[in-house]
């Protein structure tokens, strides 16, 4: 099989918004000969997550969609379960404070008790029995076509974004097969994973055929989220930790990593991949569509 070449990108339903006033301004300075030069760069704004009356958390974020960022949070650490009904979800912008009302009791206080800082450029942080979750998940077997992988990876990377804008920035795709379907961005990849979680728990939809791509490392934070959003797959341009590898293969995860152009890294799941295209009929990365380093 070979793989189509098109210019033609999806209709997200949620994209980047890199022309949004709000989430980038102009900065001057000197370039490297001494010459005034402007640049695009990433706000960053606190937002602080209210779980009803408690405070939770605030976490360094670009702004935009804090009520996916609140819902998802919740639900990655464990504070908001499946099962709760969310009675409202309050945002307010002046006082940039998120508030989560649900119509019961919540375990909040012996979570926050349990609280570590995560690994990585990260502001955020994970739970000590967020682990202990893990072993309740089961994950579908879900096969995932590496000609999927390739028009995952073109795509995504020629999709007008923050990153392609501004840079120092992480971004998080939320995909069906072949087709990007929420992309998220924001300064630490968990917080643009968190609001991929909080469209789904918001919207109801379902984990089961899903594949998560991510711009940033896979690391055993990335892993963790994914496997307990129930997400099968999860997919990068960057490389992998250990830690990350050794969690996905407990887990049942299909790990797929370093895709750049024509060739990518499986080290968890490689019985489903389906190889359908021959990497050969895959074109080379346009040099000006290019991120960071795989390895980074």
């Amino acid at each position: 099989m070979q793989l189509p070449v098109t210019d033609d990108l999806p209709a997200y339903i949620i994209a980047p918004d890199p022309g949004a006033p709000r989430l980038t301004r102009k900065v001057e300075g000197v370039d490297h000969d001494g010459q005034p030069t402007g640049i695009s760069v990433v706000e960053e704004r606190p937002l602080t997550i209210f779980l009803n009356g408690q405070e939770i958390v605030t976490a360094m974020t670009i702004g935009d969609y804090p009520e996916y960022l609140a819902l998802g949070f919740l639900r990655n650490q464990g504070m908001l379960g499946a099962d709760e009904t969310v009675t409202g979800v309050d945002f307010d912008e002046d006082l940039e404070t998120v508030v989560v009302r649900t119509d019961g009791q919540t375990n909040y206080e012996e979570k926050l008790k349990k609280k570590t800082r995560t690994s990585g450029c990260a502001v955020g942080t994970v739970f000590g029995d967020m682990m202990e979750g893990l072993e309740q998940v089961r994950l579908p077997d879900l096969k995932v076509k590496t000609s999927d992988l390739y028009r995952l990876a073109s795509v995504i990377n020629r999709t007008p974004s923050l990153y392609l804008e501004a840079g120092a920035i992480h971004g998080t795709v939320l995909c069906q097969g072949g087709e990007p379907l929420v992309y998220m961005e924001d300064v630490g990849r968990h917080n643009a994973v968190d609001k991929i979680a909080g469209w789904m728990f918001s919207e109801g939809v379902s984990a089961e055929d899903k594949l998560l791509y991510t711009t940033g490392r896979l690391t055993s934070e990335m892993v963790i989220k994914t496997a307990l959003m129930g997400i099968p797959a999860l997919a990068s341009r960057s490389g992998f930790t250990a830690w990350g590898v050794e969690i996905a293969r407990e887990v049942g995860l299909t790990l797929v990593g370093r895709m750049r152009g024509r060739r990518f890294v499986c080290l968890a799941g490689e019985e489903r991949l389906v190889r359908d295209v021959d990497p050969e009929s895959v074109p080379e990365e346009d040099k000006k569509h290019r991120r960071k380093s795989a390895g980074a």
